[in-house]
């Protein structure tokens, strides 16, 4: 076998796809991006009078949009999320798969938890009726394989096929490993991201428990408030953010729209806690500082943080320090936002959301407010966008994931001109 010889190629982003809590498509989600739209809303999916939480960001998703009645059988939600989402971004990007590239396409998506929902209602059977309604599709409905799995089966893509799990950075570890194979030279596409399911009993539950949840049960719309001082903890969401990656002088030989550039990624780990980030945010700077040098830029040409921004104490009061560990003076000039504060954190999913919110902001020269920042926490001084939208220049943007466990995950996305694509670039 010949040894493929490591390159580095640059990396096309042509395809989105999303369900989320702001709704389904890359349009619906735009909009209410946009217009600064929360997708909170009291908790639907089952009963929780007794819960301190009591809202959530759920998905109003028909899966016979997207998929076979006898598929819902062997796929918990998160995988008909990922689905839905991969469907839309290969539609998008029209990328062609066949014998003469299937083994150099790869399906890579990241998934936090996996199949809860699974789980809690196969557990309640068994104890019931022990083995006589055992479903066989039990185990491969909920692990997170799967979800990259059934995306490899519908469209023939035979390159590496895993899922990253690594808590809230799973979506951008799905991500920045697409690229990576594709930039080095292992792939020419993929299709990845990442896919969440959590909003469950069980699941808000846990969360609930460790007080991590916002119990401002009743405004569910300005429960999600980053940087803000009266914010008193993270919004559960669900959903599923995809994105077809292709090597950039094939994505330009078939004439492919190209939505934006993916040129860099870090990640690191904070050696620290289970839960809490590291003092001073020294693991997130870490990971920042590898992913602009991964790109060969400097902090002053970076515009926008797509910041992980959860609504939490500790998450946002570090995240602000970490960026101005990487940035200096430069941080007062940069725009971040949260757009958590719209959707929710969707866990394993996050990452891939916000890689395609981060893409849509750089080609649509607007970028997404962190909303009900009504008074910002002394501790965290940046310029967030508050509430609004606002329009701007922006050429580069980094999107930050960071993750129970210490895992840190950050993605740099450069604009690319509309003719770009068309001229000689190489």
């Amino acid at each position: 076998m010949t040894r493929r010889v490591r390159t580095c190629r640059r990396v096309a982003v042509t395809g989105l796809g999303v369900v989320s809590p702001l709704g389904e498509g890359v349009d619906a989600n735009w909009a209410a991006l946009c217009a600064g739209r929360s997708g909170i809303r009291r908790i639907t999916k089952f009963a929780c009078d007794d819960y301190p939480a009591q809202i959530a960001g759920e998905v109003d998703f028909d899966p016979l949009l997207y998929l076979e009645k006898k598929d819902l059988k062997r796929m918990d939600a998160f995988i008909q999320y990922a689905m839905a989402a991969a469907s839309m971004a290969m539609e998008d990007s029209k990328l062609p798969i066949d014998d003469s590239n299937a083994a150099r396409v790869g399906c890579i998506v990241g998934v936090g938890i996996g199949g809860l929902q699974t789980i809690e209602d196969t557990h309640d059977s068994y104890i019931k009726t022990r083995l006589k309604r055992l479903s066989p599709f039990f185990i491969p409905k909920l692990i997170g394989n799967l979800a990259p799995g059934h995306i490899s089966m519908r469209y023939g893509a035979r390159g590496i096929n895993y899922a990253p799990t690594s808590a809230c950075a799973s979506g951008a570890h799905g991500v920045g490993d697409g690229f990576r194979q594709i930039r080095d030279g292992y792939l020419d596409a993929a299709i990845c991201g990442g896919a969440e399911a959590a909003v469950t009993a069980l699941g808000v539950a846990g969360f609930a428990i460790m007080r991590a949840l916002s119990t401002r049960n009743d405004e569910p719309e300005r429960a999600s408030r980053p940087f803000d001082l009266g914010r008193d903890g993270f919004v559960m969401g669900e959903g599923a953010g995809i994105l077809v990656l292709e090597e950039w002088e094939a994505a330009k030989a078939r004439g492919a729209r190209i939505h934006g550039e993916i040129i860099g990624y870090g990640a690191s780990g904070d050696a620290y806690h289970i839960t809490k980030p590291a003092p001073e945010g020294r693991g997130a700077a870490e990971c920042m500082a590898l992913a602009l040098d991964d790109a060969g830029i400097q902090p002053e040409d970076v515009d926008y943080v797509n910041a992980h921004g959860t609504s939490t104490q500790f998450n946002d009061a570090n995240e602000t320090l970490a960026i101005k560990a990487v940035f200096g003076e430069h941080a007062p000039r940069l725009a971040v936002s949260s757009t958590k504060s719209m959707t929710g954190h969707l866990l394993g999913a996050a990452g891939g959301l916000e890689s395609v919110y981060t893409t849509l902001a750089l080609r649509e020269q607007k970028l997404p407010p962190t909303i009900n920042l009504d008074e910002p926490d002394p501790a965290c001084d940046l310029d967030y966008v508050p509430n609004e939208a606002r329009a701007a220049a922006a050429r580069i943007a980094i999107s930050n994931s960071f993750g129970f466990g210490g895992t840190n995950a950050c993605l740099v996305f450069r604009r690319v001109d509309e003719n770009e694509a068309d001229a000689d670039t190489a």
